[in-house]
C-alpha cells in the first residue's frame, strides 16, 4: 500500500484527517513535518467521470497545437517505462514503500521559444520536439538530494536520452540538497518522544489536552520550519499549536510554546530536542526546562484555546437583509470561443493558449490583440510570504509557495461564488510518483460587465454610455492557511490586468506584553497578528508587435520654461521626459506615479508618426505592489533575489526560463537560481524583453482579519496598457451601448447586441446545485489538523 506523504520532501501543511486510529495519532504527533514532506499523488485524484457541461461558450478549433500543454497520458506510460527499464544509472525504485531513488514528479519541459517561434513562423519543417522534466528524489537523509532530468525526444524510440537539467539554472547544477528527513523517521520520532514530554507539557497546556485525537477541541500538534543548516548541523524550529477542531485553523492557536530539534543523524533515535522557549526564556535543555517549572516565580502563560472565534460563517446572523438573495449576473448568450483540446481562447480580438503546472499553475502563451502580438508568456513564478516577529518561528519564517506545488492545490472552483454559474471551467492533471492525479474544474473563464461603463459622455444633445465588458481567466490555490485567488483579465481596448486576491487564516503569533507591538496588535486573548510581506512574482515575455522592443521612461517632471508669448517668464509648469533604458535593470514604482513604462518597437508607427507600445504600471487594488523591506534576508539569504524591487527588465534567453527555483529554498545560500545574476549589463535597445514583476502588499493583521483576511483588503495587480497601439480606441467597434438624443425621445439608437425578450433565466444558471460539487475531503494541505 502507498504512503500517505512523498517520502523525504518537505510541506507546509502536514496534517491530513486520516481514517485509522493510528494515523491520526501519528499525524497529530508529526505535524512538525509540515516543512518537511509533499503529498501522495493519489490524494489529489479525483474518481469519477466530469458531469456533462452545458453550453458556456462556443466551441472553436485552434490555428495550432498547443506546443506548451503537458506530457499525454501515452507519454508518461513511455516515459515511465523508460526510466525504471530503460538502460540508464537512475537506480530508481518502483515501489514507493521501499527506500532508494525514487520519482518525484513528471511534467513537460517546456519548449525553447526560439524554436517555437520558428514553428509558429513557418520556417521550422515540424512543430518542436517534447521532452519531460522528470525530478528524483535521490538518496537517504542526510545525504539526500533532489535530482532534475530532461527525457527526450517524445515519445521514447530509440533517440530518447537522459540529460541533467541544467541550462535553466545559472548556478550551474542539475540537483540540489534536501535537507528533510524521512517522514517514517518524523513519525517514529514523534511516538517515542512525545509520551517522555507528556506530563511537561499538560501542566503548560493543561490536563485535558491530547495529541493523539484531533476531534478534541483541547488537541496540541506541532508546526514544524524548514530545516536549515546552522553550524553543520541540519536543525527545525518547531511551535507547539491547536489543532483546528472548529474551523480548521490552527495556525491561529500558537500556544506560545517552541522547541528546536537537531535532525541531522540517518539514526531517528540520534535527534534530539536543542533548546526550548516559554514566555520569552530560552531554556538550553529540556531537563533546564522541566526543571525551571517546578521552581517557585515561574509564570506560566494563558492557553490559546478553539472556539467558535475561529468560524468564517454566521448562520444565525440577526441582520434581515441578509435574507434577500443579493445581485447576480447571467450571461444571455455565449460570446467568447474555446477550443477545450488545445486549451485556446478567443475574445473580442483576443486569442491566447492556456498551459498548467503543477508548480505554478496556470501560464497563458502567445497573447495577441487583432493579429499582433503582445505578450509571449505571462504567468506565475513564485509566491512568497515572509514574517517577522520576536519568537523563533516568525522571527526565521518565509513560505515559498511554488515548493508546495501552488498547481497541484487548485482546487475545484465553487460555481456561482467563486465564478459565475454561467463560466466554463477546465479540469487539471498532473503526474506524480507515476500516477496521475485530477482536479475537475479548477480554471474558470467568463465574460462580466462592470458596474461602471468604459465610457460615457452627456452632450447638450445627447448621452452615450458603452458597457464596459471584460472577459476573466482565474484560479485560486489553497496554500495551507491562505487562498490565493489568480486572475488574467481582458479588456475590450486591448488592456491586459494580471491580479492577485489572497484570503484564508492568517498566520499567528502569541500575544505577549514585551516585543509583540513592535511586530503586529493583539488581536484576541491571547494572539498577536504577525507582520508579513506577500510578494508574488510573474513573468511577461512582452512581444509588443514582435521580438524587437525598447523599453521607455515616460516621465512627468516640474519645470521652469520661458515661452515667448508668457510676459513674466519662466513660467513654473511640468513637461513630459523620456529615457530609455539600455541596460537591464530593476526599478521601483516611482512616486506620486509621476514616471511610467513604455515598451514597443520603435521603428513601428501608428497612423499619425508615433510610436506603437504599451505601457506598463500598477493596476487596481490596495495601492502599488510592493517588494521586500528586508535587505539581505537572514531566512532566505540569495534564493528570492527579485523580490528586492518591484520590476525588472531582461534581455529574453532560452536559457533564464524562470526566476527561481521551487527547491531554492533548500539551498538559500547557493540557490539553483540565484536571479541577481540575470541582470548582468546587457543591452536591451531593440531587444526581445522579459519584465518580471511583482505583485502582493506588506500585512499587517488587525481584528478585521479574524477569522479571514478578506480579498478586498489584499488586493493587487499590473496592467498592459496600449498607448498609441491603434489609431484610435478599439472598443468603439467591440462595445456595447446606447446613444440618447436628447431632442426627439424616439431616436434612441443602440450599438451591439442587446436583450430584445424576457429572459428566461433557470434557478440553476445563478443558484447552482452544490450537492454536485465535488464530495469527500480535500486534501489540503494543513500546518495540523
Amino acid at each position: 500500500m502507498a504512503k500517505s506523504v512523498l517520502d523525504g520532501l518537505p510541506t507546509r501543511l502536514p496534517y491530513y484527517k486520516q481514517r485509522s486510529w493510528v494515523s491520526i495519532t501519528l499525524s497529530s504527533m508529526i505535524a512538525f513535518a509540515t516543512a518537511l514532506w509533499f503529498l501522495q499523488p493519489d490524494i489529489f485524484s479525483r474518481v469519477g467521470t466530469p458531469p456533462p457541461r452545458i453550453r458556456t461558450h462556443n466551441e472553436i478549433r485552434a490555428p495550432r497545437e498547443n506546443v506548451w500543454g503537458d506530457l499525454t497520458d501515452k507519454e508518461v506510460w513511455g516515459l515511465q517505462d523508460f526510466l525504471y527499464n530503460g538502460p540508464n544509472d537512475l537506480n530508481l525504485t518502483p515501489s514507493i514503500n521501499a527506500t532508494g531513488n525514487k520519482i518525484y514528479y513528471t511534467q513537460a519541459l517546456r519548449p525553447n521559444k526560439t524554436d517555437v517561434l520558428n514553428y509558429m513562423s513557418g520556417s521550422a519543417t515540424g512543430i518542436p520536439q517534447k521532452w519531460a522534466h522528470v525530478v528524483i528524489n535521490a538518496g537517504e537523509h542526510p545525504h539526500r538530494t533532489v535530482d532534475e532530468y530532461m527525457v527526450g525526444p517524445l515519445p521514447v524510440d530509440t533517440t530518447t536520452e537522459i540529460i541533467p537539467l541544467s541550462y535553466p539554472y545559472n548556478s550551474g547544477r542539475s540537483s540540489t540538497v534536501n535537507l528533510a528527513p524521512g517522514q517514517e523517521a518524523i513519525l517514529a520520532w514523534s511516538m517515542s518522544a512525545i509520551p517522555e514530554l507528556l506530563d511537561l507539557l499538560q501542566d503548560l497546556l493543561g490536563d485535558d489536552i491530547t495529541f493523539d485525537d484531533p476531534s478534541n477541541l483541547h488537541n496540541i500538534g506541532v508546526h514544524g520550519q524548514a530545516p536549515k543548516l546552522e553550524s553543520g548541523r541540519i536543525i527545525s524550529w518547531c511551535s507547539l499549536m491547536g489543532s483546528g477542531v472548529v474551523a480548521e485553523a490552527p495556525s491561529l492557536l500558537i500556544q506560545g510554546l517552541y522547541f528546536k530539534l537537531d535532525v541531522s543523524e540517518a539514526d531517528y533515535l540520534n535527534w534530539s530536542i536543542m533548546k526550548w522557549m516559554y514566555n520569552g526564556i530560552v531554556y538550553h535543555s529540556t531537563e533546564e526546562f522541566r526543571k525551571a517549572t517546578k521552581e517557585a516565580g515561574f509564570v506560566k502563560t494563558p492557553i490559546n484555546r478553539d472556539g467558535d472565534w475561529t468560524l468564517t460563517e454566521d448562520f444565525d446572523s440577526d441582520v434581515k437583509e441578509r435574507d434577500i438573495p443579493p445581485p447576480v449576473m447571467v450571461q444571455s448568450a455565449p460570446r467568447y470561443g474555446l477550443d477545450r483540446k488545445q486549451q485556446y481562447v478567443s475574445w473580442m480580438g483576443f486569442e491566447f493558449y492556456i498551459a498548467h503546472s503543477q508548480i505554478t499553475g496556470i501560464t497563458l502563451f502567445d497573447i495577441k490583440f487583432q493579429g499582433e502580438p503582445i505578450i509571449y508568456e505571462l504567468g506565475l513564478q513564485e509566491a512568497m510570504a515572509h514574517y517577522a516577529g520576536d519568537d523563533p518561528m516568525q522571527g526565521n519564517q518565509v513560505f515559498l509557495d511554488t515548493f508546495y506545488n501552488m498547481g497541484a492545490l487548485m482546487f475545484e472552483l465553487v460555481p456561482g461564488y467563486d465564478c459565475p454559474a454561467y463560466a466554463s471551467y477546465l479540469d487539471t492533471t498532473w503526474w506524480r510518483e507515476g500516477k496521475k492525479a485530477y482536479n475537475k474544474n479548477s480554471i474558470c473563464l467568463f465574460e462580466f460587465t462592470a458596474d461602471h461603463p468604459i465610457q460615457r459622455h452627456t452632450a447638450s444633445e445627447y448621452v452615450s454610455v458603452s458597457r464596459n465588458t471584460y472577459f476573466i481567466v482565474r484560479t485560486v490555490s489553497t496554500v495551507g492557511n491562505y487562498d490565493y485567488t489568480i486572475e488574467y483579465i481582458f479588456y475590450l481596448d486591448g488592456a491586459i490586468e494580471v491580479k492577485i486576491r489572497a484570503s484564508g487564516f492568517i498566520f499567528s503569533s502569541y500575544w505577549s506584553t514585551g516585543r509583540s507591538p513592535e511586530y503586529g496588535f493583539r488581536i484576541h486573548d491571547q494572539v498577536a497578528s504577525s507582520i508579513h510581506t506577500h510578494v508574488l512574482n510573474f513573468k511577461a515575455d512582452v512581444d509588443v508587435g514582435g521580438t524587437q522592443n525598447t523599453l521607455t521612461r515616460v516621465g512627468i517632471e516640474h519645470a521652469e520654461i520661458d515661452y515667448p508669448w508668457d510676459a513674466l517668464p519662466p513660467r513654473n509648469t511640468m513637461h513630459l521626459t523620456r529615457q530609455v533604458v539600455t541596460e537591464e535593470a530593476g526599478f521601483n514604482w516611482p512616486a506620486n506615479t509621476r514616471e511610467t513604462f513604455f515598451i514597443g518597437d520603435n521603428t513601428s508607427l501608428n497612423a499619425w508618426g508615433q510610436e506603437k507600445g504599451y505601457i506598463v504600471r500598477p493596476g487596481t487594488g490596495m495601492g502599488s505592489p510592493v517588494h521586500l523591506v528586508i535587505q539581505n534576508s537572514t531566512a532566505i539569504s540569495k534564493a528570492v533575489e527579485w523580490a528586492s524591487m518591484d520590476f525588472w527588465v531582461t534581455r529574453q534567453k532560452d536559457t533564464e526560463i524562470k526566476s527561481g527555483s521551487p527547491f531554492n529554498p533548500q539551498d538559500i545560500h547557493n540557490p539553483l537560481i540565484d536571479f541577481s545574476r540575470f541582470i548582468d549589463g546587457e543591452n536591451i535597445e531593440q531587444k526581445d524583453l522579459v519584465i518580471y514583476f511583482n505583485l502582493g502588499g506588506h500585512h499587517v493583521p488587525h481584528s478585521g482579519d479574524l477569522p479571514n483576511t478578506l480579498s478586498h483588503t489584499s488586493a493587487s495587480s499590473m496592467m498592459f496598457l496600449p498607448h498609441n497601439f491603434h489609431d484610435r480606441d478599439p472598443s468603439r467597434k467591440t462595445s456595447t451601448g446606447v446613444k440618447l438624443d436628447l431632442r426627439n425621445r424616439n431616436n434612441t439608437k443602440y450599438y451591439g447586441g442587446r436583450n430584445k425578450e424576457d429572459l428566461l433565466v433557470k434557478l440553476e444558471d445563478v443558484e447552482p446545485d452544490m450537492d454536485a460539487y465535488s464530495s469527500g475531503e480535500k486534501n489540503v494541505r494543513k500546518l495540523l489538523g
